[in-house]
């Protein structure tokens, strides 16, 4: 949800039983604002909310001039103070793919997770247990990216790349067609291309290279099993 567009997006959002009360709408409108001139992004977008045992994050995305560029994001308890989060990384996915169950709302919140790791002493090799400290913070930074990559999507000419390369946000684009919007092919992965790099020139033929330059959510094929947890999946709404 871009934030310039937030209470209204937030209003057709709120059908599927989940939204904000309105003193929330207001700071979350009012807190975004200052978040986009001070980190002085081109636009930032509400990502969602990731429900908590004691609190809930309000996760927000903010992007630079070229639309593709990786995106900062941020979290606040109180939809008025924004903390930065770290880039995800494979080390982190590695750490926290053995952390399961609810949030708990406190970014310090540590898990415990004990594993066998191997020793050396002299000649001798042995197993030792040891008990592995997790934060949440690193937690919901690996759970955001794992979604993020998972289902954001965007509409087909919502963005449109120069010939120089940047990407920008298509001030003409106003919506898709009632026919286009039942169509895959009329939807992207919000994210650098990866497939489109292997297609062939003559698959590529008919693609128009300012509007085609993500990969289509036509020939996607859904995994037997998604690397993102499904009670993550369910405790974040919202999303874009």
């Amino acid at each position: 949800m871009d934030a310039e567009s937030l209470l209204l997006s937030l209003e057709l959002a709120s059908g599927s039983g989940q939204g904000l009360s309105p003193d929330r709408r207001a700071s979350l409108l009012t807190s975004l604002m200052l978040v986009k001139r001070d980190y002085r992004y081109d636009r930032v977008l509400f990502w969602g909310r990731i429900l908590g045992l004691v609190a809930d994050y309000y996760i927000a995305q903010g992007l630079s001039e070229d639309q593709l560029a990786p995106r900062k994001t941020l979290y606040s308890l109180n939809c008025m103070e924004w903390s930065l989060l770290p880039p995800a990384t494979e080390e982190m996915m590695v750490q926290t793919s053995v952390v399961n169950g609810r949030f708990m709302g406190d970014p310090s919140h540590e898990y415990e997770h004990t594993e066998m790791q191997k020793m050396t002493e002299g000649d001798r090799v042995f197993e030792e247990e040891i008990v592995v400290q997790i934060k949440e913070e690193t937690r919901l930074v690996s759970v955001i990216d794992q979604i993020d990559k998972a289902v954001a999507i965007i509409p087909r000419g919502a963005l449109f790349k120069t010939p120089f390369g940047p990407i920008h946000v298509n001030r003409t684009f106003d919506g898709l067609s009632l026919s286009e919007a039942k169509k895959l092919s009329s939807y992207f992965h919000f994210k650098e291309a990866v497939e489109l790099k292997d297609k062939t020139l003559l698959e590529k033929a008919d693609l128009d290279p300012s509007l085609d330059f993500m990969d289509s959510l036509e020939h996607d094929i859904p995994k037997a099993s998604l690397d993102i947890d499904q009670e993550d999946m369910e405790q974040a709404d919202g999303h874009n």
